[in-house]
């Protein structure tokens, strides 16, 4: 652990975690699922409490009807008839664009059947030593980390030398809209740290990822005499067989960072829909799914693939031949995104992690789309710190330790000395 100045004693002193309990509570409990007006009030919350920490705040309506039509638009999959971004900058001495930004999405997933919960997902609690509920972990605590690194700083009186920004965005679940619309509103900086859930490690590259729907067409059929007709379903069989193939060809040569994930480029059927009479061989199948982006895989090139392989398995079949799967790109659009290799940024997050009492993260790559991807594009290094384990993330499990709350907080403030300098 490196001597810490006076500066740094001081803001790793004010970090309170009682405090920063208390917002990732209030964060949670609103119920800002995709899409909803939840999604908006939690941003109109944010906004409120960087207001309160003294911040330059940016509050505005996300035009949605430019991000439907805009070429470079990450796409959505979920509908919206209103969305905010919030941008909360502490003022430094010097004038310029921030020298850090720490940016976090409020928006969360639904939190499915309720009955596999212990208590409601929107009603935060304690239990052994983590808070509970859904987007504790994906990614409020992320978010509350931040805030209480900003608290700190302002408890202790420190004046930075050149501004530090929060991004708080909505849509990162399903594309990326928030994070799309806050830098092209000309919200940049010179170093991003995403506070994604990373299980202790430092996360410097993300796989990309796809949506997709295959539609199957078979031919009705009294189900008495099944053989008159051809099921949807089990052409969907033989069509999903190939796709595993696919995706099992894809994951050679995965990156090292990626360590143990059996599916870093993973293929995965999400919603099936088929027949309307249980009497009748279904003529029509419709499937959804996710495809998974390489690393530095253009999207063109990835969607090319795909669509290849889905020829070759109709081509094969003799059905499927004259009757091909159609296959339309839908939803969100994740390319694939990472830090470049030697980049001073990860040894400062890591330094900062451990000054701040945590454990030498490891480096890892996510088989997950993130926001990421459009900070990097944008010219802006980035890379994921923070609280928690994704594989928590979007089950009924969901929580975070309150220790790894406190942990990212301590870092994030260090890590804010350190880029911005303080007086």
């Amino acid at each position: 652990m490196a001597d810490r100045t006076p500066v740094e004693a001081r803001v790793l002193s004010a970090v309170d975690e009682q405090w920063a309990v208390d917002r990732l509570r209030e964060l949670v409990a609103v119920p800002s699922v995709g899409g909803t007006a939840a999604e908006s009030e939690v941003q109109h919350l944010l906004a409120g409490r960087l207001a309160e920490l003294g911040c330059d705040v940016d509050l505005w309506p996300i035009d949605l009807a430019e991000a439907a039509t805009a070429p470079d638009a990450p796409g959505q999959e979920v509908g919206r008839t209103e969305a905010w971004g919030v941008v909360g900058t502490v003022p430094g001495d010097d004038d310029g664009r921030p020298a850090l930004i720490l940016s976090g999405h409020t928006d969360v997933v639904p939190p499915g059947d309720r009955a596999l919960w212990d208590g409601d997902p929107f009603v935060p609690r304690i239990a052994g030593g983590a808070l509970h509920g859904r987007g504790a972990c994906d990614m409020k605590a992320g978010v509350a980390a931040a805030l209480a690194a900003l608290h700190a700083l302002r408890t202790a009186g420190v004046r930075l030398v050149r501004p530090l920004a929060l991004h708080g965005v909505v849509g990162e679940e399903d594309g990326g809209l928030g994070a799309w619309a806050t830098l092209r509103r000309g919200h940049t900086g010179d170093l991003c740290v995403i506070p994604e859930p990373t299980d202790r490690a430092v996360v410097t590259a993300h796989a990309g990822a796809l949506t997709f729907r295959l539609e199957i067409t078979g031919h009705a059929a009294h189900a008495a005499m099944r053989d008159r007709g051809v099921s949807a379903i089990e052409l969907f069989g033989h069509v999903h067989a190939g796709l595993q193939a696919f995706e099992a060809e894809r994951q050679r040569d995965a990156d090292p960072r990626f360590g143990e994930a059996r599916f870093p480029y993973g293929i995965s059927i999400g919603r099936v829909q088929a027949g309307d009479w249980a009497s009748s061989v279904p003529d029509r199948l419709v499937a959804e799914g996710r495809y998974g982006v390489r690393l530095g895989e253009p999207l063109e090139t990835a969607r090319a693939a795909l669509e290849q392989r889905l020829a070759a398995i109709c081509d094969a079949h003799p059905w499927l031949a004259g009757h091909p799967v159609r296959l339309s790109w839908t939803g969100g659009t994740f390319a694939s995104g990472q830090l470049e290799g030697g980049h001073p940024l990860l040894p400062a997050v890591r330094a900062a992690v451990t000054d701040a009492g945590g454990a030498p993260p490891a480096e890892r790559a996510l088989a997950a789309g993130t926001d990421l991807r459009l900070y990097a594009a944008a010219g802006i290094p980035t890379l994921h710190y923070g609280p928690g384990d994704l594989n928590l993330a979007h089950g009924p499990q969901e929580s975070v330790p309150v220790a790894e709350l406190v942990t990212a907080a301590r870092a994030f403030a260090l890590l804010a000395l350190r880029t911005c300098g303080a007086r």
